[in-house]
């Protein structure tokens, strides 16, 4: 009787401690759970905006074109153009501040703010010997500016904004563009 009785005493020393450690515990917790703050007023955010639009100019076997920034946030532009399969190697580029990289776009070298204009890119078709019509198209992107650890500009293009703007026109003769 003696050992139940010390058996019993054992579990209930732990079950006190047990109920003691807890109520400590709980008003710590009831805090945190219970806790709030109120504010007032608001604070507009904005992440910014970019719209780029392109200008393209047709003349003599020639498409002249610029990228307008008409955003609000600093961005990068690339452009690569399209033709049939007979003519996409006869394409050939040629303006200041325009580079082809390994991806087969051009890519504006300066960093477009809102309301500036690129330079001019020039896309002729070299070698015309056919009589067929086609169409040369453009496509630009835009990406923003981003500046990495050490303060350098860079575009991430993996998040491309896309104005989604139509510059065709179709008054324009097929075989002229």
């Amino acid at each position: 009787m003696k050992n139940r009785w010390i058996k019993n005493k054992t579990l209930a020393l732990g079950a006190g401690a047990f109920l003691l450690t807890a109520g400590i515990s709980a008003g710590t917790a009831m805090a945190y759970f219970t806790t709030y703050t109120q504010v007032s007023g608001t604070v507009p955010l904005s992440l910014g905006e970019i719209e780029t639009i392109p200008d393209e100019e047709v003349t003599d076997w020639e498409k002249r074109v610029t990228i307008e920034n008409t955003g609000d946030m600093e961005c990068f532009v690339r452009v690569r153009a399209f033709a049939g399969s007979q003519y996409q190697d006869g394409l050939v580029y040629s303006g200041e501040n325009w580079s082809l990289a390994a991806d087969g776009y051009y890519y504006y070298s300066e960093i477009l703010s809102p309301g500036e204009t690129s330079g001019e890119l020039l896309i002729a078709i070299d070698n015309m010997e056919s009589n067929q019509s086609f169409n040369v198209i453009v496509v630009q992107e835009s990406a923003p500016v981003i500046y990495d650890g050490d303060g350098n500009p860079t575009g991430d293009w993996d998040h491309i904004l896309d104005s989604g703007e139509n510059v065709y026109d179709s008054s324009e003769e097929v075989g002229e563009s």
